[in-house]
């Protein structure tokens, strides 16, 4: 008897699983709101040079604002420079005669960096981080970097959390990965200095990235072969409400120390649910922890009205599920690269999760130029993520999920690619693209997390998922710093995007249709799917890793 039969005994979905579902859900809103909250906390308004009081000569404020600040090639008045000495005509210009920067006349007024700092426009946010430590100017580097500083403590925590929770249980690092996560956002919020803030912001990614690699396995773990693709679309939902959600609390709350704290504050309740997360009978299994997960199958089986009674159940048919399951050494990285088919499967989801990131987090932390605010353009971002999701279930249904990935991808990418061939000008197909961009890149990121854990067998289902979010992570990095290629090239941020989305989507074609197949639970069973024309060399690889 192999765990799917124990699973079909006991109810392989049903109220038990249900419940499972709603108990993890608070972590998948959660983690888009701090993942896309730097749309909000890092947001950086109108701002100019701060300036001195206006006399009593000057009748008009914009008189004496022109008087001190140069115009920009564009006819801008400068955000970030300052005349050396005040202008006798309102309207001089820092550059004229269409000459360039870099084309300085003789005679031309000079200008310096604003020497006392800045003024802001607080009409759309009260305060963020870039008004609070001046990341604007010479230093706007620091506040895109503020991203990049928080997912790359999410890749170390997806290391860590993908090794420990194969190790230690699922249940026990959810708990941690709450209690962190509290702490440190609260640390966060408190922040008195920009390197306290980049500090505790990095060490909540890494405890954030807890969830992401225990709450879908832990859930896939408890479903059947069925209903593994409808629990997985269900659950991926509550990420859209958090996407949603977002904009509401960002529109309703201002500041950014207290939207810090409404994001932070709900893993207190996150903390209690612990009580009823079950842990995953597989892995307890394959640890040789029988009697705990005797229990955890007796109280599934009761809870989906299937009652078996001690008899009916008994320890002696776990023990010997669990011989056949039981890991003899423990789970390693190493391991993810040991065998031929896991190797590649490994090689495949390495390249696929930096594309997915890197597309999705590049369009969603990009708000700007749609011809509609941050708040409308968040909403409209997290409404298409519903319909993706219907895509998603649809079609990994009936067409699997190699294609529905691959499909996705290659939808991003063209979507990105039209974008850079519409004129700016003209905000409706510009905006109509970016929305299509944002909907197949969630509908990658969806299939890709499905895709994965169904992959992956479950000594080392952790530990895969572990690898494979630190590199998705390193995409979701090095996501905001491509914006900054605009320096260079207008167009050269989304088409990075759109490019590396492209190689991702021909890299899903290489993996393995998981369509309707059990959930593999040792590298032997990955091995044997590989169908080897020497039947000896099926048992090599298992040997070999567990010797």
């Amino acid at each position: 008897m192999g765990f799917e039969e124990l699973l079909h005994k006991v109810g392989g979905f049903g109220p038990f699983q249900l419940r499972n579902v709603a108990l993890l859900a608070l972590p998948r809103v959660l983690l888009p709101m701090h993942f896309l909250l730097p749309i909000f906390l890092a947001a950086v308004p109108a701002h100019r040079c701060a300036l001195p009081g206006v006399p009593a000569n000057f009748s008009h404020q914009d008189e004496w604002v022109e008087a001190h600040l140069p115009r920009e090639p564009d006819g801008r008045l400068s955000s970030c420079l300052l005349f050396t000495h005040l202008q006798a005509l309102p309207n001089t210009t820092l550059w004229g005669g269409g000459q360039s920067p870099g084309e300085q006349l003789e005679g031309e007024p000079s200008t310096v960096p604003c020497p006392q700092g800045w003024e802001y426009d607080h009409s759309e946010f009260s305060s963020t981080i870039a008004t609070e430590w001046d990341l604007v100017c010479e230093q706007k580097g620091l506040n895109r970097a503020t991203s990049t500083f928080f997912f790359a403590g999410v890749l170390v925590g997806a290391v860590a959390f993908g090794y420990l929770s194969d190790r230690f249980g699922r249940r026990r690092l959810l708990l941690v990965a709450y209690v962190s996560s509290l702490v440190l956002g609260l640390a966060s919020a408190a922040s008195v200095s920009y390197t306290m803030f980049a500090i505790t912001r990095t060490l909540t990614g890494t405890a954030l990235a807890g969830f992401t690699i225990i709450v879908m396995p832990l859930e896939l773990e408890w479903l059947d072969v069925g209903h593994r693709t409808v629990a997985g679309v269900l659950s991926s939902t509550f990420w859209t409400g958090g996407v949603m959600l977002l904009a509401l609390v960002g529109y309703l709350i201002r500041d950014w120390r207290w939207l810090l704290l409404a994001v932070t504050l709900p893993c207190a309740p996150g903390i209690l649910s612990i009580w009823w997360v079950p842990e995953s009978a597989r892995w307890l299994l394959t640890q040789g922890r029988v009697e705990e997960a005797h229990r955890y199958l007796l109280r599934c089986a009761r809870l989906n009205g299937r009652p078996l009674g001690e008899d009916g159940l008994s320890q002696e048919a776990l023990s010997k599920v669990a011989a056949a399951e039981r890991v003899v050494r423990r789970p390693s990285y190493l391991d993810l690269f040991r065998t031929p088919r896991l190797r590649h499967i490994s090689l495949c989801c390495m390249v696929v999760w930096f594309g997915v990131n890197f597309s999705y987090y590049g369009v969603s932390l990009d708000v700007s130029g749609l011809g509609l605010n941050v708040y409308q353009t968040q909403l409209l971002f997290g409404a298409v993520e519903l319909p993706s999701k219907l895509l998603v279930y649809l079609s990994v249904r009936h067409a699997g999920r190699r294609l529905t990935l691959a499909g996705t991808l290659l939808g991003a990418a063209l979507a990105l690619g039209f974008r850079l061939l519409v004129s700016s000008e003209v905000k409706s197909w510009s905006t109509a693209l970016a929305v299509m961009g944002k909907g197949f890149s969630e509908a990658a990121f969806t299939t890709a997390y499905l895709f994965t854990s169904e992959l992956y067998p479950t000594v080392l289902r952790q530990t895969g998922m572990g690898l494979t979010a630190l590199v998705g992570r390193l995409g979701g990095s090095l996501a905001p710093l491509a914006a900054l290629l605009d320096g260079v090239w207008l167009s050269l941020p989304k088409l990075a995007y759109g490019g590396i989305a492209l190689l991702a989507a021909c890299t899903a074609l290489l993996l393995p249709e998981t369509k309707q197949a059990q959930l593999p639970e040792t590298i032997q069973d990955v091995e044997r799917k590989s169908a080897p024309s020497n039947p000896q060399e099926e048992e090599m690889p298992m040997k070999q890793v567990q010797d």
